[in-house]
Parts: structure tokens; C-alpha cells; sequence
């Protein structure tokens, strides 16, 4: 293994213990890339929130906020362009677009979701945020589906629901983590619905707590559409593909379903699953990724469409 591979496990391994288990019943060659994939968003994340592996947050992150991205898009650029470089991160990209044709518009589309983190783009109704979820999330099932093989853009379009699903799930996890950072991601409609406030600093304030879990479960109650969308998709990948990704989805909804039994007071600590609990839920996937074939077709219509 040469050390741009080694980076990409390195990263998953620390970035997500989730996608991690996950990817570990891959082949070994779609793992390797899954990885490179993975550790190139990461750092890409990173940079713009001023984190290290998705933890931590420098307290003046948005300062040269805007600059940091300018100059991932350029790195991502030459790297695309097959200049050579020395950073493992470009190096991985460049390496999997490659090697499975990845169209080019699609890392930039991650990044173009970056840009609304860092311009504070605000999400006033759920098509804002679907919006910014696939560009965060969306097009990263994507290119993992590239990875995999698929070409076809009704199965793309799963794949892509799979990723604002978990994404949904992310920001109902992290809302009010998001607050105290000075950032909102569940939708002022959602907010306004469940008698939540709208400003970060009354959302963080432990009193509001209930009316916000009511906007946050609204959300969640949308990422289970998506979630049963994406299951449709995964019936067209092979099994040892279609078992990864099962996993991930029954690892990634035990994030919402853990929010949604502890109420308001989940956020107290950090929500989502035990190793433990992981493992057994990556392993009972094997049971709906053998009788995938069985799931019924059904229509996305009103659901989110790829730019």
C-alpha cells in the first residue's frame, strides 16, 4: 500500500468510525478509492470549518474563510489538470477521478457547498437545505457510486438521496453544536412550525431545547424519505457493495433514531450508537442486502433533482 492509499485509510479510520465499518466489507481496490475519496472531503471540510478530522473548531474559523476556499479550488483544479503534487489529498482525488472517470463538475460541486458555508448562506425553507445537502453530501454518494460502477442516472439519483438522508441526520444531530458556533442548518420553515426561535443564540439556550427537537425530528422525519429512496438504488450494486452501503444506512439512521428517543435532553452528550451497536447493526445489513432485489421501485417525485 503507497502512502496516498495509507492517508485515505488513515483519514476514515480517525474522520469516521462509522464510514469506516462500513467500508470495511468492500473489495479491497473500491475500498482503497473509497478512502482517497473520503480523506480528499475531509480535509477539504477541514480547512474551510477550521477542524482537524471533523472535531474541534478554532474559535476566528471564518476569518480568510473565503480565501482558504479559493485555494482548495485551485489545488483541486491542478490536481484534476494531472499536475503532480506531493499532498496525498490532491494526490488521492486525482487518482480515483481518474480511475473511474468521475466527471469533473462534481468536486467542484462540493465545493460550491463549502462556498455556502462560508458565505453564511441562510436555509429559509427545506429546499434550501436539500439544496446545500447534496451539494455537501449528495454528490459524494455520487462519486461513491462512480467508484462502485454505476453509470445510470436513475441509480445516481439514489445514491444521491442517500447522501442528503445522511446528511439530514447530520444536522439534526448537530444543531445545537452548530448554534453555539453561530450556524443554522434546519430551515427557518421547520423552525417557525414547531414554535422553535430563529436566532443561533436562542436555539443554543437549553429552555428552547424541546420546540427545537421538534424541527430537528421534522427533518428527520424528510431524511426517512430519502433513506427508503436510496434503498431502491442499492438493489443495482453487487452484493459486497450493496452490503457496504447498507450497513452505512442502518449505522447513519441509528444517528436519528437515538436523537429521536432521548428528546431534547440527547444533546446533552454526543448522539449516535456504541461501537457495539454499530458492528451489530453493519452486521444484520447482510440480511436486506440479500433480499435487496425484493425492494419495490417507487417514484421520487417532489424529491430534491441533481444540478
Amino acid at each position: 500500500m503507497d502512502a496516498v492509499t495509507q492517508f485515505g485509510h488513515e483519514s476514515i479510520k480517525v474522520g469516521s468510525k462509522s464510514f469506516a465499518l462500513a467500508s470495511r466489507v468492500l473489495p479491497p481496490e473500491l475500498r482503497d478509492d473509497a478512502s482517497m475519496l473520503y480523506a480528499w472531503c475531509r480535509y477539504c471540510d477541514d480547512v474551510i470549518d477550521g477542524q482537524e478530522m471533523g472535531h474541534g473548531q478554532i474559535e476566528d474559523y471564518k476569518v480568510g474563510q473565503e480565501a482558504r476556499l479559493e485555494g482548495l479550488r485551485d489545488a483541486t483544479k491542478s490536481a484534476l489538470a494531472g499536475t503532480p503534487t506531493d499532498n496525498p489529498v490532491f494526490a488521492g482525488l486525482a487518482r480515483v477521478v481518474q480511475t473511474h472517470s468521475i466527471d469533473h463538475k462534481h468536486p467542484f460541486e462540493l465545493l460550491k457547498g463549502f462556498e455556502m458555508d462560508a458565505t453564511d448562506r441562510v436555509y429559509e425553507t427545506v429546499d434550501d437545505i436539500l439544496d446545500y445537502s447534496y451539494h455537501v453530501a449528495g454528490v459524494v454518494g455520487v462519486m461513491m457510486a462512480n467508484i462502485m460502477g454505476v453509470r445510470d442516472a436513475e441509480t445516481l439519483d439514489r445514491a444521491s438521496d442517500l447522501g442528503l438522508a445522511f446528511q439530514l441526520t447530520n444536522i439534526a444531530r448537530d444543531v445545537i453544536d452548530d448554534a453555539k458556533a453561530d450556524r443554522i442548518f434546519v430551515p427557518q420553515d421547520l423552525l417557525r412550525a414547531a414554535g422553535a426561535p430563529l436566532s443561533s443564540d436562542e436555539i443554543a439556550k437549553r429552555e428552547n431545547w424541546p420546540s427545537v427537537h421538534e424541527a430537528a425530528s421534522a427533518q428527520l422525519d424528510l431524511a426517512e424519505q430519502y433513506y427508503a429512496s436510496a434503498k431502491v438504488g442499492i438493489k443495482e450494486l453487487p452484493f459486497r457493495c450493496a452490503w457496504a452501503i447498507s450497513a452505512a444506512l442502518s449505522v447513519y439512521r441509528e444517528i436519528g433514531q437515538t436523537l429521536r428517543r432521548g428528546g431534547p435532553s440527547a444533546w446533552e452528550g454526543r448522539v449516535g450508537a456504541s461501537s457495539t451497536k454499530k458492528i451489530r447493526l453493519a452486521t444484520r445489513a447482510v440480511m436486506p442486502t440479500l433480499i435487496r432485489g425484493t425492494v419495490l421501485k417507487t417514484p421520487r417525485d417532489g424529491f430534491y433533482k441533481r444540478p
